[in-house]
């Protein structure tokens, strides 16, 4: 049974990315806290106060005065309870890549103490934590699940570049994998939750809640998409049939484009892996999965063909891709789609030049095979594509994006930024 109160809890945080950090600064407010990285980067860059996700402000960092960094396990085995918020992404095969979640569950196992409790925000199939994570738990440290720790899941809800629904404003799901260490760890994320926390019945509820979440939005959004399709082909414009059905109070006001980043573009192939495992092969999921990951494809399909309208010979010609992140405003590569839209035209022999303010180049060239360009060049491109709707280009005048192309050119507004009548294509 669990021996410790609330404020008997002395929390690790696991892993300090856009999850991790956010977790151990608001903890790291009121209560002790130790955040733990294996990157020796990042530990750095945030001891100076500096937090290249842009997730959390220096002010903030120096607000958590009783959290500390560091990439010691020793300075971790001091704690009871370890939150682990690894990245859960797919690999390939888009089938689960586990491996972040195992070898952090390995390190906290080393450290692992009669009475101690884990916790898993990262993203996973419903029975993960208690079949894939809790016997690396036991084999590290030698210990009983449920007889000498515990284990629990609180599913992240962390929207990247989002500064209104952040951490303290979003309602918290929570679980245990006892009622005594469920009540525990709720009423720890109750002291930092200010929208308040939802306790689940167990451990596979809450995983379950969590890849259902974003596997709704997906599937919403291959609607839009293959809706998108279809009125392109009718010569109808997709925005405007939007608009005009989002006048009933009831229609859900989703938006064609590019399915990326760390969890819609992710979460719904945990859930189908774990369904195939159990002899249920997913339909509508992996068909909603199918055509959201070939929209770069159509996107540059379209393209191409305005390109030939105009005479534009192809292959030879020079793009700009402006933004490369999955989303607007916020630095964040992970499993970002832009790449598609690169790759294809690429594969038509076009140079590409990709420009966004928001990313790193280092990181870019990394994560994406990408050198982004310091600054586009006025009237040198045969086509320009605006994949992302950041700030920036949502501030440029539309003249302004038009002139980056050449006099004869195709304008394609992926994101819908500009009155219709100045792109030549779009969703």
């Amino acid at each position: 049974m669990a021996t410790h109160s609330l404020e008997d809890l002395k929390v690790a945080v696991i892993g300090l990315g856009y999850v991790g950090l956010p977790l151990a600064v608001e903890f790291g407010k009121q209560r002790t806290v130790v955040g733990f990285d294996i990157n020796a980067t990042r530990i750095a860059a945030l001891n100076s106060g500096e937090d290249s996700t842009l997730e959390v402000e220096p002010a903030e960092l120096a607000e958590a005065s009783l959290l500390r960094f560091t990439t010691s396990v020793d300075d971790i085995a001091e704690c009871n309870l370890y939150i682990v918020t690894v990245p859960t992404p797919i690999d390939a095969h888009k089938q689960p890549d586990l491996t972040p979640l195992i070898r952090a569950s390995e390190t906290v196992g080393k450290v692992l103490k009669v009475g101690d409790i884990v916790v898993y925000e990262s993203t996973v199939y419903p029975g993960c934590t208690e079949e894939i994570c809790v016997p690396v738990l036991e084999r590290q440290s030698g210990l009983k699940f449920n007889q000498d720790f515990h284990a629990g899941y609180s599913p992240e809800r962390i929207n990247p570049g989002d500064k209104e629904h952040r951490l303290p404003s979003i309602c918290k799901v929570t679980s245990g994998s006892t009622p005594e260490v469920a009540n525990l760890i709720d009423g720890l994320y109750a002291q930092i939750i200010v929208a308040g926390t939802h306790k689940a019945s167990s451990i596979r509820v809450a995983e379950a809640a969590k890849v259902i979440e974003n596997t709704q939005r997906d599937l919403n959004i291959a609607l839009v998409n293959e809706l998108a399709i279809i009125f392109n082909k009718m010569g109808i414009d997709t925005q405007a049939v939007l608009e005009a059905a989002g006048t009933k109070w009831n229609f859900l006001p989703f938006r064609p484009g590019l399915v990326g980043g760390h969890c819609i573009g992710v979460d719904p192939y945990y859930l189908t892996h774990k369904a195939e495992a159990i002899g249920y092969h997913p339909q509508i999921i992996l068909a909603g999965r199918r055509l959201n990951d070939d929209m770069g494809s159509f996107v540059v399909d379209q393209l191409v063909r305005a390109m030939l309208q105009r005479r534009i010979h192809v292959n030879g010609a020079r793009a700009l891709v402006m933004g490369l992140t999955f989303k607007e405003n916020c630095p964040d590569l992970r499993n970002t789609r832009v790449v598609d839209i690169i790759r294809a035209l690429q594969s038509y022999g076009v140079q590409v030049d990709v420009y966004d303010p928001w990313v790193d180049g280092e990181e870019a060239r990394h994560e994406c095979g990408v050198s982004p360009v310091a600054e586009p060049e006025a009237g040198a491109y045969d086509a320009v594509v605006v994949a992302v709707a950041h700030e920036q280009f949502r501030s440029m005048a539309p003249a302004q994006i038009r002139g980056l192309g050449k006099s004869e050119s195709v304008l394609y507004d992926l994101k819908s930024i500009l009155p219709a009548d100045m792109s030549d294509a779009r969703l």
